[in-house]
């Protein structure tokens, strides 16, 4: 038993709350336990001018973390700046046009914001989880409206973390967590079964192939979990298929 009550396998409890702005195309909030981000996605008819001409449509993302998301203020991040807000930046980005037929959006970018609202770990695998969702509702709509003449999604696509605790996986780490314990890694896959990122650091003691095999079946089973739960708000619009 862990120091909030779960299991080695469990997830904290998800709750992705779906058309929370009046605005943005598309757009959640998606709660990790006590982590909540919210993710906007905003339509834009035309591509950066690198990819004029090409055919190809374009999907970017921009992570942030409010100033008392955290346990003490951190400083604005005004210029996105700093090395991690580019890191995780880009880490949502390519995600998110990992499951996209980009040739579908015919020279259209949709611009993903995460902005963390409260942060308890796992700021950049909530971010992915709900970015996915609050990406297939802007979808869902511009379909609504012809903007798009078909759903340009290939897969779902979810992240979670998962840390080794006296050689055992643990699933969705909290911040009291993943500050104490030894290596961690967050996993990003789609509903294929495919990884599309792993990210691991050891902070006391290397990890073996045996360990990254438990953390890889750990984080597999949660990754499905969360595409259950994303189904449940987008499912009618482009249904889950898990392989």
């Amino acid at each position: 038993m862990r120091i909030d009550g779960r299991l080695s396998n469990q997830l904290r409890k998800i709750i992705i709350t779906p058309n929370v702005s009046e605005y943005a195309e598309g757009s959640v909030i998606v709660e990790f336990g006590k982590t909540k981000v919210l993710c906007t996605a905003t339509y834009e008819a035309q591509v950066p001018s690198w990819l004029k001409g090409t055919g190809s449509g374009w999907v970017t993302a921009e992570y942030g973390m409010l100033p008392r998301a955290t346990h003490t203020r951190v400083k604005r991040d005004k210029n996105m700046s700093s090395g991690r807000t580019q890191e995780i930046s880009r880490l949502i980005g390519r995600s998110l046009r990992s499951c996209v037929n980009l040739k579908k959006l015919n020279e259209k970018q949709i611009i993903v914001d995460c902005d963390v609202l409260h942060a308890d770990g796992g700021t950049r695998t909530a971010s992915i989880t709900g970015g996915f969702v609050a990406l297939a509702l802007c979808f869902k709509k511009l379909l609504d409206v012809s903007e798009i003449k078909e759903m340009p999604l290939t897969n779902y696509v979810s992240a979670v973390s998962v840390g080794l605790h006296n050689n055992n996986p643990l699933l969705d780490l909290n911040y009291d967590e993943d500050s104490t314990i030894g290596t961690d890694m967050n996993f990003v896959m789609t509903n294929a079964g495919e990884f599309i990122e792993l990210q691991g650091t050891a902070e006391h003691q290397p990890f073996n192939r045996k360990d990254l095999n438990l953390m890889l079946d750990m984080a597999e089973k949660g990754c499905r979990d969360l595409f259950e739960i994303q189904s449940q708000i987008i499912g009618h619009a482009y249904p889950l298929q898990l392989k």
